[in-house]
């Protein structure tokens, strides 16, 4: 079996999810034995395409000519462009005709979870749509006491003092806001954000309310995924406000390091995150701080080590196998 992870436009992503998503499955083919190749020389089962840029379609109908499977990526819905970034939610119903147009060129469409499938089940694309986790590399991401300590080492953090990361670009939709109000609603409690997003295309409401937040809440920027790992093992908590997702890869990254995970409590979670089991979630500002305060005074039940084993569910190799079982039925022997 040999694999085409068609990179076209990659560095313009590399540092979203989508990126990320990326570097997973190169190492999910190769942990399954499968050769992977990043160029159109010399024919491949399949071609794997992730993102909705314009050299994407073309990549697809490239492939299609050259008699290869197309194996789409559904990493993005109309339903999580919008409050985005500038003008998201005026383009989303083009947006969402954009992606009927590219999703629809594959022979498969994959798509992280349940959730994400039943969206794009509604957008009556010709091919079938499975869902599959983007998956997690467990041995990278996973508890350690030294990273953690460094973190805290970096930025002047000592032992005792409470510690509250999230992760995302600077959108409504990440939550945003609602970590702003946690913050300011904790004021005894460090906070960090960490990721980047270009200026031009952050809108002035969350310009405004990130320049005017409390100075408790630190933006340190993009940041390495050994950096962020680290991050994620020396925190107290891991807090996720996001309103729309089709998985959240740092959900899984938090979950493998063992620290305590809150999130919003939205659809995309149900059948795999539950409350108070391997997780926490919350609904409004009020929940959040609640549970923040109880997960970090800890008077709410450590749920960490069921929340590494949905990670572990999802780790690369796991996820590998998987995959070859997609290509078992799309490319028989």
């Amino acid at each position: 079996m040999r694999v085409h992870l068609y990179t076209g436009s990659l560095e313009t992503v590399r540092r979203s999810g989508v990126g990320q998503a990326v570097a997973h499955q190169r190492a999910m083919l190769q942990s399954a034995g499968v050769e992977v190749t990043e160029s159109w020389q010399g024919h491949a089962d399949a071609v794997h395409i992730n993102t909705v840029l314009p050299d994407a379609p073309l990549a697809a109908l490239r492939a299609r000519a050259r008699g290869e499977k197309v194996v789409y990526y559904g990493h993005s819905t109309m339903q999580d462009f919008r409050d985005s970034f500038v003008g998201s939610n005026l383009l989303a119903p083009l947006f969402k005709r954009w992606l009927c147009l590219c999703y629809g060129l594959g022979d498969i469409v994959l798509t992280p979870t349940p959730y994400a499938r039943g969206i794009l089940q509604t957008y009556g694309l010709p091919c079938p749509v499975r869902a599959m986790s983007n998956g997690v590399d467990t041995a990278f991401f996973a508890p350690d006491k030294a990273r953690g300590a460094a973190f805290r080492e970096k930025y002047g953090l000592s032992d005792s003092q409470k510690v509250v990361v999230s992760a995302g670009h600077f959108m409504q939709r990440k939550g945003i806001f609602e970590f702003i109000r946690l913050a300011e609603a904790l004021p005894d409690v460090q906070f960090y954000w960490f990721g980047y997003t270009q200026p031009a295309l952050v809108p002035a409401p969350v310009r405004h309310a990130m320049e005017h937040a409390p100075g408790n809440l630190h933006f340190p920027g993009f940041v390495s995924q050994a950096e962020l790992r680290d991050a994620y093992c020396g925190a107290d908590l891991f807090c996720f406000c996001s309103h729309e997702e089709t998985e959240g890869i740092v959900v899984l990254e938090a979950l493998a390091c063992g620290v305590p995970v809150l999130l919003r409590d939205i659809p995309v979670y149900e059948g795999w995150l539950t409350d108070g089991v391997n997780v926490y979630k919350a609904g409004d500002d009020a929940g959040f701080a609640a549970k923040a305060a109880g997960i970090l005074d800890g008077s709410l039940p450590d749920v960490t080590a069921a929340g590494r084993a949905v990670a572990e569910a999802r780790s690369l190799p796991r996820m590998g196998q998987a995959l070859c079982g997609v290509y078992k039925d799309l490319c028989p022997a």
